[in-house]
This record gives C-alpha cells, structure tokens and sequence, in this order.
C-alpha cells in the first residue's frame, strides 16, 4: 500500500472527462494520481515539491491511484467508498463540492440537501451516505479533533426551511453553515424550533 507520495511537481492535466491527473516525480518515477479541482488549487508551483497522500483503486483494467492533501481527506473518502452503491469518483465528487468539514458536518447532521448538491447525488444517495456513516463520522471527528457542539445548529426539523430561505436571500452554502453553527452557540437559540428566530439571528451574524 503506497501511503504518500513526496517528490517534485511534474505534470498536471485536466482530462476531457474533467478529472484532474497529476505527476509526481519520485526519484526518477512518474507517478500518476486522479486529485480534485478543490485539491488542485492547493499544490505548489510546477517543479517545487509535494507531499500527496494516496488511495489506491484496483480496477479491472489497471490500478488508480487518487491523490489528497491531507490523511483526513484521505480517511473521509476510505469512509465514503465503503457506502454500498458510492464508487471513488462520486467519493472524490464530494470532497470536491464540500470542504471536509462541511461534508462531516452535513453528514454527522442528517443535512441530505447539502449532500444531494454534489453532481450525481441524489436524495436518496444522500440519505444512504448519511445512514451508513453518521455514527462513524461522528467518532472520527472526535478522534480527528475536528470537534463541532452537538448543539450548533437548528432542529433538523427546521433545518432544511432555515437553509433554503437563506439560499433564497443569496448565502452561500458556506456562508449558512458558519452562521448556523456560530448562532447555534447561544443555548436559548439551540433550544428552540422556531424557524424565523434561526433566520433571523443568521441574517444579523451575516450581516456584520
């Protein structure tokens, strides 16, 4: 099993199929790694060095090895694949229309809308993704010391009209999730189902 790769910068091409391959030049060998558009914008200049840890991807054909810029990428996306029905390019899909604490967030959450947005996710995936790996994720975070409060944001109940009316008014998905979660932090607010106290309270965090 080939954990990282650390070696020289040496070739990047985006495919007509839109996947992203890079080279990493390791001692004279050329190794070549399926990243995301997300992870791309993360490497250094051409020739410089870099360190990708990798998954490798046995296929019929021949061997894939997909690249992530850190082990908790890595460890997230080992979690995804082990969704029956969730193959590595819809695992990579993921991690490329969510950060990774987003992507936990929303399934640690139950929020299948954020997860739903990714190309080739529907409801119905979303909720599978959020069945088999809320409890794991939730654990690995903790592990990972990537600690949200439990009570940081609204009632699931209430949650998806809170977001959409949000989306309505323009916030990014980015923007929502911050705001819910710093809102989230006053103990009346996270006792409450009220929608419109929600809304209201993100508008005024998003607003200064």
């Amino acid at each position: 099993m080939i954990g990282y790769l650390k070696g020289a910068l040496a070739d990047m091409q985006r495919l007509t199929n839109g996947r992203i391959v890079v080279t990493i030049d390791v001692q004279g060998v050329g190794y070549e790694l399926q990243i995301t558009a997300r992870a791309m914008g993360n490497l250094p200049p051409m020739g410089e060095s870099v360190q990708i840890f990798t998954h490798l991807q046995n296929r019929d054909d021949q061997p894939v090895l997909f690249g992530f810029n850190s082990r908790a990428e890595r460890d997230v996306f080992r979690l995804a694949i082990s969704v029956s029905g969730i193959g590595p390019q819809m695992g990579m899909a993921l991690l490329d229309s969510l950060n990774l604490n987003d992507l936990v967030q929303a399934v640690v959450s139950g929020n299948a809308r954020i997860l739903s947005q990714t190309p080739g996710v529907g409801k119905k995936t979303a909720e599978r993704i959020i069945l088999e790996l809320k409890t794991k994720l939730a654990e690995w975070r903790q592990q990972a010391g990537l600690i949200t409060a439990p009570d940081s944001g609204p009632a699931s109940i209430v949650q998806e009209d809170v977001e959409m009316t949000l989306l309505a008014l323009g916030y990014s998905n980015g923007e929502i999730t911050k705001a819910l979660q710093a809102v989230g932090q006053s103990k009346a607010l996270s006792k409450t189902a009220d929608t419109e106290d929600w809304i209201r309270e993100a508008i005024t965090w998003l607003s200064q």
